[in-house]
């Protein structure tokens, strides 16, 4: 079976706390059970929630969109010579 999410990596974490409905929750614990069973070794939802939201984000191509722009903007504002607001 080919997901959408890849291998979770180690990395640091940030403590977030949200609040899901008892379906949303039964889906992703489904999913994790997936992820688990396709690497072999058991993952948790607190585990792919910040996988799943990220690579969300990195496939919205209206938001990669604003979010250059936003940087691109800010850049220019930052070069030697460029307009500051008064």
């Amino acid at each position: 079976m080919k997901l959408k999410l890849g291998p979770i990596p180690d990395d640091k974490p940030v403590r977030l706390t949200i609040i899901l409905s008892a379906e949303l929750a039964a889906l992703l614990r489904t999913y994790a059970d997936a992820v688990g069973s396709g690497s072999g070794k058991p993952v948790t939802v607190e585990r792919i929630v910040p996988h799943i939201l990220e690579r969300f984000i990195r496939t919205d191509r209206a938001f990669m969109r604003t979010r250059r722009q936003v940087v691109d903007s800010t850049a220019r504002s930052a070069e030697p010579g460029a307009a500051r607001p008064s």
